[in-house]
């Protein structure tokens, strides 16, 4: 657990766990280092994990308003520089795609693989009046409001039919633990999106082994938006879970570690160590 201070004065908290080849996680909008706390015990033997907050999420440091979501990007660098590492492999999932995909136009070269659950490349009217719905529920200052007014876009049906108690107690936690500060940052960040567009020409120039990652039910960034980047990037591949929606990283973690592996595996140099870390996995005990 460390902080890195930027060269503009702010700063990034980070966290390293494990050794091998490095996996790096990039949050989605309303997530911190703590959202990947089950994914540890799971990637932790088998790479080195990086999770790290945006500015403006959890333990680093705020922005002022009026910022694009680029500036993340050119601090995911300066985090790689900070560790040594020359090339990694790197899922973002939602917010985090989009800046892993502007991470990719700038310094595909220091890509090993791409994994994007979750993400578009452009904001279609759907998103956006949903980020501005975030965006007004955000500025009540209320936790269990937000929750009730923000989260049903998140979470799949299935996932409400069969995980209403941890939705409740997530609520709870929400009231209980968001602040002024919380809200304010949700709002900046969701705001950064709104000149956000990767184009067709730009995706066509990604050349590092790519995944997606779709969900049946996401009503954010839907499976038919998400395939103009299947068709753009060659050679992307584009896998689909089931009875999930946008926070399917949570509501199908065992899967996600499965295909997380098996691409990155797939990649890596060392496919003898990789085959036997692949059938040697920690499931957690987390409700699905």
């Amino acid at each position: 657990m460390s902080v890195l201070n930027l060269k503009d004065g702010g700063s990034i908290y980070y966290e390293v766990h494990g050794e091998g080849e490095p996996l790096i996680m990039l949050n989605g909008l309303m997530m911190n280092t703590m959202s990947w706390m089950d994914y540890i015990p799971q990637l932790k033997d088998k790479f080195k994990l990086i999770l790290f907050d945006f500015r403006d999420q959890g333990r680093s440091s705020r922005l002022p308003e009026g910022y694009d979501n680029d500036i993340h990007a050119g601090d995911t660098i300066a985090l790689l520089d900070e560790l040594k590492i020359d090339k990694v492999h790197m899922i973002g999932t939602s917010y985090g795609g989009q800046v892993a995909l502007k991470f990719t136009l700038k310094y595909q070269e220091r890509l090993k693989t791409l994994i994007l659950p979750n993400t578009l490349s452009c904001i279609p009217n759907q998103l956006k009046a949903i980020g501005e719905g975030w965006e007004e529920a955000a500025q009540l200052y209320d936790g269990a409001k937000f929750f009730k007014l923000a989260i049903p876009w998140v979470y799949s049906r299935h996932f409400y039919q069969t995980s209403l108690e941890w939705l409740n107690q997530r609520q709870m936690l929400f009231k209980d633990m968001l602040t002024k500060e919380w809200f304010d940052s949700v709002i900046r960040l969701s705001r950064s999106t709104r000149n956000y567009y990767i184009s067709p020409e730009q995706l066509q120039t990604i050349k590092v082994p790519t995944l997606l990652i779709g969900a049946q039910d996401d009503m954010v960034t839907p499976i038919d938006v998400m395939s103009i980047m299947q068709e753009n990037i060659k050679g992307c591949e584009f896998v689909i879970t089931y009875q999930s929606g946008h926070g399917a990283c949570l509501e199908k973690l065992h899967e996600f570690v499965t295909i997380i592996c098996g691409f990155v595996f797939k990649h890596s140099k060392d496919k003898a160590v990789s085959a036997q870390q692949l059938n040697n996995p920690v499931l957690p005990g987390v409700k699905q």
